[in-house]
């Protein structure tokens, strides 16, 4: 099971943060647990919470588990963490970290971006190999949190320059045309927008990378659902509650 929240597994500005003038990831404080599905059958949940920003630097950590009928046949317990530096304005990776634990597999890989150098260095089994990259790529999870933060034109396409798993490239994310009423875990019914992020890597929840997320049609773009294509049929992330930044309420 791989690639349902490092895109979102992708992705203006949430309303005057006491730093969002300051700071380029606005958003310390918010959390979103998404109840994780297979098709037709609960499968787990996942979880991404923004840590209070230290200066100009900002850190975003996200879970992805199985529910305890799943354990059974294939316990997931994985865990992203994701770090950067605000530079200019503008969000640039420093540390990607992916801890997997997946039934009997373990695997952590790590993503060390030196900007300054042009340099990104990944390392996995103990063994490190150095990749030559431009300063301005992010890895995907902060690529998801760029997109947000952009104005986003309906039926345009907006491009982002991300390393993820010894690739370098660059993600075309699509925004579709139309709008759709979905529930809010706050109450009620939201407007959405969709996106559809083209990735060339897996990862949480989905085996090809391929997701559609649709998030609120407003500034502040929170992801409302997510739905991944994977081997057999699909899995479906539904925002099951939100808190918000400090001092903003949805």
């Amino acid at each position: 099971m791989k690639y349902f929240l490092t895109v979102m597994l992708l992705f203006s500005y949430f309303q005057t943060p006491a730093f969002a003038a300051e700071h380029c990831m606005p958003y310390a404080g918010e959390k979103l647990t998404f109840s994780v599905g297979w098709e037709f059958i609960n499968a787990g949940s996942a979880t991404m919470t923004v840590s209070e920003p230290k200066k100009d630097q900002y850190r975003i950590h996200t879970l992805a588990k199985t529910n305890k009928f799943l354990d059974i046949f294939k316990k997931v317990r994985d865990t992203i963490i994701s770090e950067g530096i605000c530079i200019d304005g503008k969000s640039q990776s420093t540390r990607f970290e992916l801890n997997q634990h997946e039934r009997k597999y373990r695997a952590k890989k790590i993503t060390t971006f030196d900007s300054p150098n042009q340099k990104v260095y990944y390392t996995q089994n103990g063994k490190t190999d150095s990749y030559d990259v431009s300063s301005g790529h992010l890895n995907v999870m902060d690529a998801f949190f760029r997109v947000r933060g952009l104005n986003l034109v309906p039926g345009e396409s907006v491009k982002i320059p991300v390393f993820d798993a010894r690739k370098t490239y660059e993600v075309t994310v699509h925004v579709g045309k139309k709008t759709k009423m979905l529930r809010a875990p706050w109450g009620g019914h939201v407007e959405c927008i969709l996106i559809e992020p083209k990735l060339k890597t897996a990862g949480v929840f989905s085996s090809n990378g391929e997701i559609k997320i649709w998030m609120t049609n407003d500034s502040r773009h929170i992801p409302i659902k997510l739905i991944a294509k994977i081997k057999i049929g699909h899995i479906v992330g539904s925002l099951s509650h939100y808190q918000a930044p400090k001092q903003v309420t949805p």
